[in-house]
């Protein structure tokens, strides 16, 4: 996402340098870069108007402190001024979920069909079943769409929360009064309801939205907006806002290719905090949305915070620990470990969103990773190793040239593959060695940097060995 905004302001940057403040002339430029920026990613144009002319005020005649040149401060204030326009301003317990009521707190999702309301109702269930310990249930309302009520079901089940049965023979009103009965009883922490969609704004549908609004009375009431619609997403919450008593926006598919105009335009224009952010289709894709790291990463200078919690999220510390107790022992690291690693890799899930996190030129670099690519090249690493004897996998020095013809046949991959990955276990093996000291700290980042050996060649910011599976 804005990706034409942040080379705007790397091109302003290195014009600016050698000038000792900022002034309406040597700002003018890197304004208008800005303005047709945000507008070529779909931001509203009032949102792009206010944050032009408070970036101006802000700007006009400050003195470049230290080491600064005059496009580095401006990029700052851009910044300060990006975090408040997208949420920066509330308080984190405004932007965080709120579950503070009498069990079951409910939680009630609205929005238009396909924007994503019950995945992010299955994905919301996991987030509070796993890093919030809360007993969930889910239910769905959509009595026109059965398949709605499956999916929701097998998402449910996949988030390791419960789900209540729809009965397509009731009205809606009478399907939560039944589940909101059956949370009661059972002792549920939180009731998610997710309820019907259409098209386009449906005047019909949003009565039957206010309506189970007015029974339930929920503690939050969210708004699921598809950042791919751009602006469409934004008149729609604006429609629900005006019905609702909303408080929070999910904004979903920020892993697609949208121009991202909704996350700067959302919050803006209804005065509620977008509180999630769908980030990967996973089962664990919706995060916690951070507008500091989101204005860094607009700006291209990253989102380290939200990068290491996904690697640490995908890390088996228990796994990872005993690997560091077998390598203090004396014992090697073998081609089981080594597959081991590249199991937890694969749980990190979509190497260029992760890569996307990290400033400038690593972010660049993400843009031409083919995950597919990546992913194939995992698999095919894999299936050398499972073509391997137990004794092969313990002691690799065995394999020597009949066993790499055997190993490439049983594996359908030329010789050459065979002699590459071992050729890359072997740079493991050194590197695992160096690492004997250091314990479980260094270890994890071992772990974390092997991302960049699948990523097609990202030495140095992600530890990477470079070109794996080229």
């Amino acid at each position: 996402m804005f990706n034409n905004l942040s080379q705007s302001l790397s091109r302003v940057i290195k014009t600016m340098r050698g000038q000792a403040r900022l002034t309406e002339e040597n700002t003018k430029e890197m304004l208008r870069e800005i303005r047709i920026a945000l507008l070529e990613a779909d931001v509203a144009l009032p949102v792009v108007r206010e944050l032009i002319a408070r970036i101006k005020t802000k700007a006009m005649n400050q003195e470049v402190i230290g080491n600064l040149n005059p496009g580095q401060a401006l990029v700052g204030i851009v910044q300060d001024e990006l975090t408040e326009i997208i949420g920066g301003s509330l308080s984190r317990k405004e932007r965080e979920i709120n579950l503070a009521s009498q069990p079951p707190a409910i939680v009630l999702l609205a929005g238009l069909q396909g924007a994503g309301k019950t995945t992010s109702a299955g994905k919301l269930a996991h987030h509070l079943t796993k890093e919030l310990k809360k007993k969930v249930l889910t239910v769905s309302t959509d009595v026109y769409r059965p398949a709605a009520a499956d999916q929701l079901k097998v998402i449910t089940e996949q988030a390791g929360a419960d789900n209540f049965p729809m009965d397509a023979a009731l009205k809606p009103l009478g399907i939560v009064r039944e589940a909101l009965d059956h949370a009661k009883r059972h002792f549920y922490d939180v009731l998610i309801v997710d309820t019907a969609g259409r098209l386009s704004i449906d005047e019909a549908m949003m009565q039957e939205v206010a309506d189970l609004h007015a029974y339930l009375n929920p503690v939050e009431t969210m708004f699921v907006a598809d950042s791919m619609l751009g602006q469409t997403a934004v008149q729609a919450a604006e429609a629900f806002n005006e019905k609702l008593p909303l408080t929070g926006v999910i904004l979903t598919k920020l892993d697609g290719d949208s121009r991202g105009g909704a996350a700067l335009s959302v919050t803006y224009r209804i005065g509620k905090p977008i509180k999630y952010v769908g980030v990967s289709e996973k089962i664990d894709g919706l995060e916690p949305f951070n507008p500091e790291g989101m204005a860094s990463r607009i700006l291209g200078m990253g989102d380290i915070v939200s990068l290491v919690k996904d690697v640490q999220k995908a890390i088996d510390v228990e796994e990872t620990k005993k690997l560091a107790e077998k390598l203090n022992k004396g014992d090697r690291f073998d081609l089981n470990d080594f597959k081991a690693q590249l199991a937890q890799m694969k749980n990190m899930g979509s190497f260029s969103g992760l890569l996307e996190k990290l400033p400038g030129q690593f972010a660049e670099a993400a843009s031409k990773l083919n995950d597919e690519d990546a992913h194939k090249a995992l698999a095919r690493t894999e299936g050398i190793i499972n073509s391997m004897t137990p004794l092969e996998r313990r002691k690799p020095e065995l394999i020597k040239a009949s066993r790499k013809r055997r190993i490439a046949a049983g594996a359908g991959v030329p010789i050459q593959e065979v002699n590459r990955m071992l050729k890359q276990f072997e740079q493991t093996q050194t590197m695992m060695k160096s690492m004997k000291k250091g314990g479980m700290a260094k270890m994890m980042r071992a772990l974390g940097g092997l991302g960049g050996r699948f990523g097609g060649g990202f030495g140095g910011g992600f530890g990477g060995f470079g070109g794996f599976g080229r």
